[in-house]
This record gives C-alpha cells, sequence and structure tokens, in this order.
C-alpha cells in the first residue's frame, strides 16, 4: 500500500528592512526633484494590485497570458531538468498564479514539494498561501515578507533550488541594474540550482504601447491610483482628472516608459509632508520602465551575471521567454 501523502504546512516570516525609505520619504525625493518621477514598486497597493489584476485579463495585455501558455506547454521538459529534490524559491510572487502550473507538476511527481515565496506584501502571501494550502496536498510554504535579496539569503543554502522570477520583473531594471541584481542572486546560488526568469522582448512598438495603454483605460487608472495614494495617505490634493497617463516605447532604448503627465498648470499640496509642488502645463511624472529584451540579449545579460541559458522556451509568436538558467562554471 502507497504511503498516504502528507498534508503540508503554511509558515510565514517577516524579516525587518532597516534603512528602507518609507512611502512618505520616497514621494518626498521624487517629486522634488527634476525630472519628478516616483518608485514603481508604491503602484502595488491594494487598489493598484487589484487593477493589475485587472490588466492581466485585457486583450491587449499579452504578458502574463503568454508566459503562463509558455509555462504549461514545457512545464514537463523545465521539472525534468532540475534537480529531483528542488525547493522551488520564488522572488515576487504576488498571488503565486502561474507559478501553481510549477508546483502541480513537483507534486504530481514527488508527492510532496517545499515553496518559499518572496515578497514585500505580507496580505498577497497570506492569501496566495491560504489558496495554495486549500488546493494541494504535500505542499510545504514557507513565506518570507521581504525585500528579494535578504529574503533569497534566508533560504537554507544546503537544498537545492530552483529560482523563479516570473513577470518579466526583470524588465523593471535598467540592463545595468539588471546585471548588478542577477549577479547577486549567483552570489546565493549553488551549482546545483538552476534559475527561471520570465523576460519580455523587444517586438512591435504598437503592440507594446497598446500593452501598456489599453483601450478601456485600466492601465491609466492603475498608473493615476499612485496620485490617489498619495491622497489618501499623505494628504495630498492631487486632482486625477488633471493627469493623463502616457506609455511610449523608445525603440533604440528598448523599453516602455509609463508618466502621469499633467495637463496643466498647476499646484498641488500634500498635507503630512508640508509641501507645495507646482507642475507646469505639460510636465511628467516617471512611474515605471520596462525594458524588453531580444534573444542575443538575453544570452549577453545572463552571461554578465555569471549564467548561462540551459534553455530558452517561447510561444508561437516569440514575444516572450522562459529562460532556465544555470550557474557558468567560475
Amino acid at each position: 500500500m502507497a504511503s498516504p501523502i502528507p498534508q503540508g504546512d503554511f509558515e510565514l516570516r517577516e524579516l525587518p528592512r532597516p534603512g528602507e525609505k518609507t512611502f512618505a520619504e520616497s514621494v518626498r525625493e521624487g517629486l522634488t526633484t527634476h525630472p519628478k518621477s516616483l518608485p514603481c514598486r508604491y503602484l502595488y497597493d491594494a487598489e493598484g494590485s487589484r487593477l493589475f489584476d485587472a490588466i492581466c485579463e485585457l486583450p491587449e495585455y499579452y504578458p502574463t497570458r503568454t508566459e503562463a501558455g509558455i509555462l504549461r506547454s514545457y512545464v514537463g521538459e523545465l521539472v525534468d531538468r532540475c534537480a529531483p529534490e528542488s525547493v522551488v524559491v520564488e522572488l515576487g510572487s504576488g498571488s503565486s498564479i502561474k507559478t501553481e502550473i510549477l508546483l502541480e507538476e513537483f507534486l504530481r511527481r514527488r508527492g510532496s514539494l517545499e515553496y518559499e515565496p518572496i515578497d514585500v506584501s505580507r496580505s498577497a502571501l497570506e492569501d496566495s498561501g491560504r489558496r495554495l494550502m486549500d488546493r494541494f496536498s504535500g505542499l510545504w510554504v514557507r513565506a518570507i515578507v521581504a525585500e528579494y535579496l535578504p529574503g533569497l539569503q534566508e533560504v537554507v543554502p544546503k537544498q537545492t533550488k530552483l529560482v523563479t522570477w516570473l513577470g518579466s520583473s526583470v524588465g523593471n531594471f535598467d540592463r545595468p541594474g539588471a546585471i548588478s541584481f542577477l549577479k547577486q542572486v549567483r552570489a546565493v546560488m549553488s551549482d546545483a540550482d538552476r534559475f527561471l526568469l520570465g523576460v519580455d522582448r523587444r517586438k512591435d512598438k504598437r503592440v507594446l504601447e497598446a500593452a501598456y495603454d489599453d483601450a478601456q483605460g485600466v492601465t491609466a487608472a492603475f498608473n493615476k491610483n499612485l496620485l490617489a495614494r498619495i491622497n489618501r495617505e499623505l494628504g495630498g490634493n492631487f486632482r486625477l482628472e488633471d493627469f493623463s497617463h502616457r506609455a511610449r516605447y523608445l525603440e533604440d532604448d528598448g523599453r516602455v516608459c509609463l508618466h502621469l503627465i499633467s495637463e496643466t498648470k498647476q499646484s498641488v499640496t500634500i498635507e503630512s509632508l508640508g509641501l507645495e509642488l507646482l507642475f507646469e502645463e505639460g510636465e511628467a511624472i516617471h512611474t515605471e520602465d520596462s525594458y524588453k529584451y531580444s534573444p542575443d540579449e538575453i544570452i549577453a545579460l545572463a552571461s554578465a551575471a555569471g549564467f548561462e541559458v540551459e534553455r530558452d522556451w517561447t510561444d508561437e509568436q516569440q514575444w516572450f521567454s522562459v529562460c532556465l538558467l544555470k550557474p557558468a562554471s567560475r
């Protein structure tokens, strides 16, 4: 008689984040410099996360469904290439929806699995952890509330790992920043570990700009929610109707830039910061970059960070890559 499958368990740890700038500090710094900017991580409060989930369902927004389709098509080969005892670690796990494809395949073969999601959002980890425990027997979820690198350093070093970073989050770094970050990931990986990286590819400008400026205006609402968050949390008086959303693809740079544009000359106050901000008509607040990569640029990125591309899976249109990286020989 086969042994019963263990039921699994859910744990959550929150790491201290000494020295990290607060939302208020970041807003003060970003809106009192020229040109004005706000860090993209602040787009994802509860309302921003809800809007982003809606964006992922839009017909123009191809990355989520394309990456999930690649994972469904090649998950068997992917798991074949990982050490059988691998622990799955995820950077920026969020809702873990796409990762379920991977977890299901590991559990189908092994019956039990340890999954260590790392995210700055405690609520996202709690929600996804409860959902995963309801769905899967034999799954141990060891969630860590932290920034990527401190969280990754908490994973037991002796365990063989499959570290995943999906959703083309690498695109939020500029190219030198992406290399620097991946080098730090490589530094805490053993030669037996593997790194699964989702990367959005360069493609037609019209496709990219539509993906970040949809016809229904959901992405615009997502971007403007950053101003609404300042109003809610810091006592700002931004009039959202006086700002417009702009997404432009800079082909030479290979990046989509998101801005909020002041439609008029205006003054805005932020009560808790004691700030009065003056905006010229047409002045922009930069909120996000999303860098895109060609296949050769993916190889160069991996090599510069101390990895080799073991396998690059893509979709029929070659719009997106899911890459399995292995540590290069030192």
